[in-house]
């Protein structure tokens, strides 16, 4: 188990590491910290849980929100950037551990009083939290867990089907369902966001020209290679949120 810091490619000073990233320094930093856009769409994965399992335990529903909120929005991102740096923060590395620290064991902490109030077997989900946001975002095991397809199983198929079970006290096919449709699409995001991600992050240049049928030519530039992606991504988590509050209206 390897519990130190591997370094990262830095990251090219003139570009910004994520379209969604604010200049680094002060507040703005924390902001750039949350990555907003995929914070709301994970977050967006437990308002599915909670719809397709009834949603009718608002009150189950907020916890549940803030729990994931903490572990994932927080504390998985604090660590995610102590581990090289990927944003360029100026966010000090105690400060980092002490974002994710606090963050996830109050995720715990909501976790423990939840297993109290609706189920012992709650636990098994926080266990699989508290171990799954260090594994993948400190790269433990050789970075094992740091993979397409954990990524998927862990900000995708987990927040949906804890929130079901928090909801309905139970699994059923329909939590599986909804789970492959939070891990497919988790899938498609990594696919699109570790494509521009790279391109931001590792490319140095990006030159050339696109010659149409029609006769006209396009220059190609980091903005060409990188917008329709980084579009896309921003217009799924928007219509991910907007669906899981439809499907949860539609259940009241």
């Amino acid at each position: 188990m390897n519990l130190g810091l591997s370094p990262r490619t830095e990251v090219p000073s003139q570009v910004r590491p994520a379209f969604y990233a604010l200049s680094p320094g002060g507040w703005r930093d924390y902001l750039t910290l949350l990555h907003p856009p995929y914070t709301l769409w994970h977050l967006s994965y437990v308002i599915w849980g909670a719809a397709l399992a009834g949603g009718h335990h608002y009150d189950r529903l907020a916890a549940t929100l803030v729990a994931f909120f903490l572990a994932v929005g927080v504390a998985a991102h604090a660590l995610d950037e102590l581990q090289g740096r990927p944003l360029g923060t100026r966010i000090s590395s105690g400060v980092l551990v002490v974002l994710a620290s606090v963050s996830l064991g109050g995720a715990v902490l909501i976790g423990v009083l939840g297993a109290v109030e609706v189920s012992p077997w709650l636990l098994v989900f926080v266990v699989c939290g508290l171990f799954i946001a260090p594994a993948y975002n400190l790269e433990w095991f050789g970075g094992r867990f740091h993979s397409d397809t954990w990524f998927a199983v862990s900000w995708g198929a987990f927040p949906l089907l804890a929130a079901y079970f928090v909801t309905a006290e139970r699994l059923s096919i329909t939590a599986a369902l909804g789970a492959a449709m939070a891990f497919t699409l988790s899938l498609a995001q990594r696919t699109l966001s570790e494509r521009v991600r790279g391109l931001r992050r590792r490319a140095r240049s990006i030159e050339g020209r696109v010659y149409y049928s029609d006769g006209t030519v396009e220059d190609i530039d980091r903005r060409w290679a990188t917008v329709s992606d980084e579009r896309a991504l921003l217009l799924i988590s928007a219509s991910i949120f907007a669906g899981g509050l439809a499907v949860l209206m539609a259940f009241r």
